[in-house]
């Protein structure tokens, strides 16, 4: 473990199949004027709605809503829930859905009572939060993004062409969030497999990078042999209640801080992605897949050990009488080939990316100075060219 490092994580879980009625012991901890946030309603046609409101009423709460919250959060739907939020003066943002909803709960958290424009001041300029934050809880319906305990927050600007994501300290994390592995089992199979690439990703951003002998590199390839194992499974049974507790815990551990201890971290595969979705509005799993390949053997000669490491410890590659160029691209075909089997997206060009777009999206995509292969603006096109 190389570096200094602090670690904390003030958000409670509750997880499991009963998890839902720890709503009753979180709620009498804050005032009465909740703000329900959630999507496009299917948690109205599958009773989830309904239970929460139940819930809710049962404790006294006063409850203003914001409906309709999309896949990728737009800047506009944020001034939208700021409104609201401050209208009814809220002590709680309570999000039900998926990752998104989550993102875009934390966003109003601390948004609302900023005094001038969110999208400039935590978006653009990334600055500190200087302002009175709303308190958020969670009931996660979909898994993925990690969100329900991390301070993370993602929001799309259509005009600026724009997806960008700020994390923000230990204020912002949820207060709580309730993990119940059965809400998910009802998620299109397109969404399912979308949210265990997204997981894995996470995991690979933070894996890929650095060169020393790091603890937080074993506890990720245990996630990631758990991840391959137990999303097989629910490719084929979705509603395995073992393979979907497993990775929906697999999905909390890969983006709630603890496994960046002593890392450097990665994350252009994100950021190339999120631009995709700024001009595309592709589903977020799918534009980190239809690039991942191209970005990891863009960069594999400048990493080599840990992608030989990868290979071995990862993907079972038996690494006897092989240079360690062949080992690492073998275990990189067979990470290409569970994606596959995943049915994932492999191609920007399904997600609407043409031609004369991959400069638009170049421009778009934030560089960050990664450890092993820093890209220029002229890296990103040729990577976006070889992901076509």
């Amino acid at each position: 473990m190389l570096g200094n490092f602090t670690y904390s994580n003030p958000t409670k879980l509750y997880f499991g199949e009963d998890s839902l009625k720890s709503l009753n012991e979180e709620l009498p901890k804050y005032g009465e004027r909740v703000l329900l946030v959630y999507g496009g309603g299917s948690i109205k046609k599958n009773g989830i709605y309904d239970q929460v409101i139940r819930i809710l009423a049962d404790n006294g709460k006063t409850v203003s809503e914001v409906p309709g919250v999309m896949p990728n959060p737009t800047v506009e739907k944020l001034y939208e829930g700021c409104r609201i939020a401050k209208e009814n003066q809220v002590d709680l943002i309570l999000a039900v859905g998926g990752g998104s909803c989550c993102d875009y709960a934390k966003a109003v958290s601390v948004s609302t009572y900023c005094e001038e424009d969110p999208w400039e001041k935590y978006f653009a300029r990334m600055e500190d939060v200087d302002n009175p934050v709303i308190p958020v809880g969670c009931v996660l319906t979909m898994v993925g993004t990690g969100s329900e305990m991390n301070g993370g927050s993602v929001i799309t600007n259509h005009e600026a062409k724009m997806k960008i994501g700020h994390i923000f300290g230990d204020n912002v994390f949820p207060k709580f969030s309730i993990l119940n592995p059965a809400y998910t089992f009802t998620l299109p199979e397109y969404q399912m497999v979308a949210g265990f690439y997204d997981i894995m990703n996470h995991i690979t951003e933070q894996y890929f990078s650095g060169t020393d002998d790091n603890t937080s590199d074993y506890i990720m390839e245990g996630l990631l042999k758990s991840l391959i194992h137990s999303s097989r499974i629910a490719k084929k049974d979705p509603a395995n209640y073992e393979a979907r507790s497993n990775i929906m815990w697999i999905a909390t551990w890969a983006l709630n801080t603890l496994v960046a201890c002593g890392k450097t971290t990665d994350w252009m595969v994100h950021m190339i992605g999120q631009a995709i979705g700024a001009h595309t509005n592709a589903t977020h799993g799918m534009t980190l897949s239809a690039v991942s390949m191209a970005y990891y053997r863009h960069i594999c000669p400048y990493g080599l050990a840990k992608f030989r490491r990868f290979a071995i410890n990862v993907w079972d590659v038996n690494p006897e009488g092989k240079t360690d160029a062949e080992v690492a691209e073998e275990g990189l075909k067979r990470m290409e080939d569970y994606m596959n089997e995943l049915g994932l997206v492999m191609n920007i060009k399904e997600l609407g990316v043409t031609e004369d777009m991959l400069e638009q999206v170049a421009d778009s995509t934030i560089l960050f100075q990664t450890d092993y292969k820093p890209l220029t603006r002229d890296d990103v096109i040729r990577i976006l060219r070889a992901s076509m």
